[in-house]
């Protein structure tokens, strides 16, 4: 900073001296050493420029001392309030412009255009959705309804808070729209787990806005695809990807290859990956690792770490995450433990409670289920309902009544109301005959409110459009001809030694009831709705939102033989490809 003149006795501040220097500041020292003179000389504190002062003080985490300067300040307009507030949004002190704002309304001060969006963006950094809906109500009063800068801000804080049904009320009175809009509509869909609603506003952008698709909106609807498991929409969007001159960019790439990767398609992903080549990232090369972990492909994972390190690309937490699960997958429990250490002590990474879970599915499936209970007692972390959840699930693999009674006494207080804690439990006792404790377990649901969550399987036809099918399901129109080729493919299933697996019903019911139960699960009316729907040799592609149990694996097996099909199920865990007899887990899960 240049040096101060000499002191005077004037009461305001120099001619010479306020022009020349009072913006020559750049920190919260040389602003108070310039406060100081000012205050020594006499001179005016309104001859700071506010603005500059709430900049620099934003910067230098000092905000209170220019809430000091600025309340002993006046000729406040709207200009200087907007300055102020626009550095104290855009740095580290959002909920100081949010404080800053209602000052602003009571000293009588009208906000414009410009207020309103610095506002948006504080509250979008905090996301404070109360204060949001207040700012969208004063932009209505203040008459900036039709300012597309403004509603697709409100817009895309709706999205980002949760409030996806304010958002769709808002889209659809706005009299104007501009990509971003749909793009903000698309992307606030797949963030709060709506990605059938994503992919009708992809579709109508298509078809009736008359605007074309940019890069935003292309990643956004391809993980709405990765999420529905549609792979048609996905490679079609990918054609027009490429089509855009978005072929070369990382974003999209590396989105392209989560999707094919969800979508049971890896051929399809290790295509767009070997495009990559030279311009791959570190998410390129973790994207594609975690893709190979969930189809159990857990040593071409590994395989692919080594030439990830050979490329130079330093590995990442996810990174991480997909060689955990490889190993969980394939029970592979040294390479586990030496990746675990290694994440640490080679590469400075921090395990999170995502890298804990793995440890412990890892374990738990191996039936190191007492070593897995070891290892979280051991954690630097609070374990959550996660980690207790895979000792639970080695429990019911390994019958280890004793430690499942411990696991679920934590998940009680950890995940009350998840039905599916109850129901492993509940499914362990039966299977050891333990029947009064099964009666235990349900009447503690009911009594908690816990209600079991039903089974369901999706299938997307060519069309885009989405078939679900529950357990047991009638509904569908298309239910006789289903029933019709599942009672074909039993026939044909039993020439070749299929018993259904009636033990894995857990009601007292008679013998006959329990095989039409197996029957109707829904991965089956799915498969044979698929069988049914379409071409000979087309990949049948189902999401199931729980584990597939072991009769259907066994069917599912069958049934690719009989059928000449591939048949790929995504069910929570991880994908099952069935294909010539056998699964790609191979019956590992």
């Amino acid at each position: 900073m240049p040096p101060l003149p000499p002191d005077t006795n004037s009461p305001a501040a120099p001619k010479s001296y306020t022009p020349h220097l009072l913006h020559k500041f750049d920190s919260p020292a040389e602003l108070k050493q310039l406060h100081a003179h000012l205050v020594k000389t006499n001179a005016s504190i309104s001859v700071l420029p506010l603005p500059k002062v709430a900049s620099v003080c934003s910067r230098g985490r000092c905000f209170p001392y220019a809430q000091h300067i600025f309340a002993r300040s006046d000729n406040h307009d709207t200009s200087v309030w907007n300055s102020c507030l626009r550095a104290l949004a855009e740095g580290d002190h959002p909920i100081d412009a949010v404080s800053l704002f209602y000052q602003m309304r009571t000293s009588g001060v009208l906000p414009d255009a410009f207020t309103c969006s610095f506002l948006l963006k504080a509250c979008v950094s905090l996301l404070d959705i109360a204060n949001g809906k207040i700012l969208h109500g004063v932009v209505e009063k203040l008459g900036f309804g039709s300012n597309l800068f403004l509603q697709n801000m409100i817009l895309n804080l709706y999205g980002l808070c949760g409030e996806m049904a304010d958002a769709m009320l808002l889209f659809d009175k706005m009299p104007q729209r501009d990509v971003v809009t749909w793009n903000t509509m698309i992307s606030g869909c797949v963030q709060c787990g709506k990605p059938k609603e994503a992919i009708d506003y992809f579709l109508e952008l298509e078809e009736e806005s008359g605007l074309r698709p940019n890069q935003v909106t292309v990643v956004s609807v391809l993980a709405a695809c990765a999420d529905l498991c549609a792979l048609d929409l996905g490679k079609r969007v990918h054609e027009y990807s490429n089509r855009s001159g978005f072929k070369n960019n990382v974003l999209v790439c590396n989105t392209l290859i989560d999707m094919y990767a969800k979508c049971g398609s890896l051929e399809e992903a290790s295509r767009v990956f070997d495009e990559m080549e030279g311009k791959r990232t570190v998410f390129s090369w973790s994207a594609m690792i975690v893709g190979l972990a969930a189809h159990g492909r857990a040593q071409e994972a590994l395989s692919l770490f080594s030439s990830m390190l050979q490329d130079g690309t330093e590995p990442n937490g996810v990174t991480f995450v997909g060689l955990l699960h490889a190993c969980a997958h394939m029970g592979l429990v040294d390479e586990g433990r030496a990746f675990f250490t290694s994440m640490t002590r080679d590469y400075g990474i921090t395990p999170g409670i995502e890298h804990y879970g793995c440890m412990v599915d890892l374990l738990s499936r191996a039936g190191l289920v007492k070593e897995a209970y070891e290892f979280i007692m051991e954690m630097p972390i609070k374990p959550n309902g996660i980690i207790w959840g895979a000792l639970l699930g080695g429990c019911r693999l390994h019958k280890d009544i004793k430690l499942a009674e411990q696991a679920i006494q934590h998940l009680s207080v950890l995940d009350p109301l998840n039905d599916g804690y109850y129901i492993v439990l509940s499914n362990i006792y039966a299977e050891a005959g333990r029947w009064e404790d099964v009666t235990r377990v349900r009447k503690l649901m009911k009594a908690r409110g816990v209600k079991k969550t039903s089974g369901w399987s999706k299938i997307t036809l060519d069309d885009g459009i989405v078939h679900e099918f529950v357990a047991g399901d009638e509904s569908h129109p298309q239910a006789e001809g289903i029933f019709r080729k599942w009672d074909e493919l039993v026939v044909e299933m039993m020439l070749r030694g299929y018993v259904a697996n009636t033990s894995l019903v857990l009601l007292d019911i008679e013998e006959e009831q329990k095989v039409k139960f197996i029957y109707r699960h829904s991965e089956k009316l799915a498969v044979s709705f698929g069988l049914l729907n379409t071409p000979a040799g087309t990949t049948i592609r189902i999401i199931k939102n729980l584990r597939v149990c072991e009769d259907c694996h066994s069917a599912l097996k069958l049934i690719a033989a009989i059928s000449g099909r591939e048949i790929v199920v995504r069910d929570r865990n991880r994908f099952h490809c069935f294909k010539d007899g056998c699964c790609s887990c191979g019956d590992y899960w």
